[in-house]
C-alpha cells in the first residue's frame, strides 16, 4: 500500500495514520506502508552520466561485529563479502552509536557538519535528555534527497527501527514506515523489513535504497548471555543472514541482481557487560557540591555526555571538577572534550567512555539494565564489503586501507554522478572498475 503525497492525488497521511492504516493491511499479510516524498520542482544535471542498469543498495546490519563475518553465523554475508571486496579495516564515527553512524553513512559528513554527535543528547532548550528522531535534526544534505533532486532518480528509506525513521523523515522519494513495531525495542522484525524492502523494490524500482536491519542490535542487546554464548544475539544474526539470501534470490528472479551494487556494512559493533559492571554518573555528580545542579547528562550505554548547565563564568572550573569525579569513576576509559571527536556543540562539554564489559546507566543505576552496549571504544570495529551482480563490482578482493561509515555516501555519490569534494568521507572506490 503506497500513498503519494500530491495534493492532486487526495490528503496527505500523516505518520501515524499510515501505521494505523498498515495495522488493517498487516492482518491481509502486507508488511506496511510507503509514502512518496514530494518531487524536486528542478533537477540538476549530474557531474557524470548515471548508468541506466545501476540499483544501489546500502545494507546495515545493525550492531554486527567483525567476527560475527564468517561462513557458520553468517552464510550469505560472508559470501558476498568473498566474491565482492571487502574491507578489512573499517571502523564506525564517534559515538559508536545508530543514529550518528547511519547519519554519517548518507551525508558523508562528520557529526559538528550533520548535527547528529549520539543516539541522546542533553537538549539544553528542554532542559533534558531527548533522542535525536526528528527530521530537523539532521542539518546536512543527504544522498537520498540529492540524488532525489539533483539527478532526478527514485530514492527509498526502507528503516527498522522508529527513531531511524523519524531522523531521516522526508529524505527519500519512498518511506516505509516501519511497521509492526516490536514493544520496547521500537523496531520492526528483520523479516518485516525484507519484506517491505522487496515491495518497495517492486512497486518503485529506486534506484538507491537505504535499508536498515535492526534484529541483531536489538536482540543483542537483550541478551543475558552476551558475556559468554550469545544465544539470542547468534540467532538474531543467523536469522538476518538467511533473509539477506532470500532477499538475493528475490533479486536474481527478478533479473534485478545484474543491477545491483550492494554497499553491507554495520554501524556500531557490540560489548556486553555482566549485571554489576555499571556506572552511575549522576550520583557522584550529585554527591558533590562544586557539580550539584550544573551538569545534564545523555546517557549512550556505552558513553555518556556531559553539559554545563551553570553560569558560563563557571564552566571552565565546573568541567575540572567534572573531569576529576568522572574520571575517578570505576568502569571509566576514558574522558574527551568533544571537539577531539567532531561532535559539535550538541556532543555537550564533556564525553566519557566505559572499559570493555562495562556500561553506563544514568541518571540512577536501573536506567539502564540491558547487558550489550555500545558506543565506546571496543565497539567501533565494523564489517564492511561491496558485493552484488553489477560488472563494476571488483570480485575476490580485500583492502586493507581504513574506511569509515563516511565513506558510504561519497561512494554512492560518485557511482550517480553527484558531486562529493564537500564530504569529509572518501569513496571505496578499489571496489568498483569505474
Amino acid at each position: 500500500m503506497c500513498r503519494d503525497d500530491n495534493p492532486t492525488h487526495g490528503p496527505t497521511l500523516t505518520r501515524r495514520e499510515a501505521l494505523a492504516g498498515a495495522g488493517m493491511v498487516a492482518a491481509a499479510g502486507a508488511v506496511g506502508v510507503t509514502l512518496l516524498a514530494e518531487p524536486a520542482p528542478v533537477w540538476a544535471n549530474p557531474v557524470r552520466p548515471v548508468a541506466d542498469d545501476l540499483d544501489v543498495y546500502v545494507i546495515v546490519t545493525d550492531g554486527m561485529r567483525p567476527d560475527e563475518l564468517n561462513p557458520a553465523q553468517a552464510p550469505t554475508l560472508h559470501r558476498w563479502a568473498s566474491e565482492g571486496t571487502r574491507f578489512t579495516d573499517a571502523s564506525s564515527v564517534m559515538i559508536a552509536e545508530t543514529l550518528p553512524n547511519h547519519a554519517a553513512m548518507v551525508t558523508g559528513v562528520l557529526p559538528a557538519r550533520n548535527g547528529v554527535p549520539a543516539n541522546a543528547i542533553w537538549d539544553h532548550a528542554i532542559g533534558d535528555e531527548r533522542t535525536l528522531d526528528r527530521p530537523d535534526d539532521l542539518r546536512a544534505a543527504t544522498v537520498l534527497d540529492r540524488i532525489r533532486t539533483e539527478a532526478g532518480l527514485t530514492t527509498a528509506s526502507v528503516l527498522s527501527k522508529d527513531y531511524l525513521h523519524g531522523l531521516f523523515g522526508g529524505r527519500a522519494s519512498v518511506q516505509w514506515a516501519p511497521f509492526p513495531l516490536v514493544p520496547v525495542t521500537d523496531h520492526s522484525l528483520d523479516w518485516f523489513t525484507v519484506e517491505a524492502l522487496k515491495q518497495t523494490i517492486t512497486d518503485h524500482a529506486p534506484r538507491m535504497t537505504f535499508v536498515n536491519l535492526g534484529d541483531m542490535d536489538r536482540f543483542g542487546h537483550m541478551d543475558l548471555s552476551g558475556t559468554s554464548l550469545r544465544l539470542a544475539r547468534n540467532q538474531a544474526v543467523y536469522n538476518s543472514d538467511h533473509k539477506l539470501w532470500d532477499l538475493e534470490q528475490f533479486l536474481r528472479s527478478t533479473g534485478r541482481w545484474e543491477r545491483s551494487v550492494l554497499i553491507v556494512l554495520a554501524d556500531h559493533g557490540m560489548d556486553w557487560s555482566e549485571p554489576l559492571r555499571l556506572i552511575s554518573a549522576a550520583g557522584a555528580i550529585d554527591a558533590d557540591p562544586a557539580l550539584r545542579g550544573r551538569v545534564g547528562i545523555a546517557q549512550n550505554g556505552g558513553a555518556d555526555t556531559f553539559a554545563h548547565l551553570g553560569p558560563a563564568g563557571e564552566r571552565e572550573a565546573t568541567l575540572a571538577r567534572l573531569r576529576e569525579v568522572v574520571g575517578a569513576l570505576p568502569g571509566v576509559n576514558r574522558l574527551y572534550d568533544p571537539a577531539e571527536l567532531d561532535l559539535g556543540e550538541r556532543g555537550g562539554d564533556l564525553v566519557a567512555t566505559c572499559h570493555p564489559g562495562w556500561r553506563f546507566s544514568d541518571p540512577t543505576p536501573f536506567s539502564n539494565p540491558i547487558p550489550g552496549n555500545h558506543g565506546h571504544e571496543v565497539t567501533l570495529g565494523i564489517p564492511f564489503f561491496i558485493a552484488g551482480g553489477h560488472r563494476i563490482v571488483r570480485r575476490g578482493q580485500v583492502v586493507n586501507r581504513p574506511v569509515r561509515t563516511l565513506d558510504v555516501a561519497p561512494t554512492v555519490a560518485r557511482l550517480f554522478g553527484l558531486d562529493h569534494s564537500g564530504m569529509d568521507g572518501r569513496p571505496a572506490l578499489e571496489a568498483f572498475h569505474l
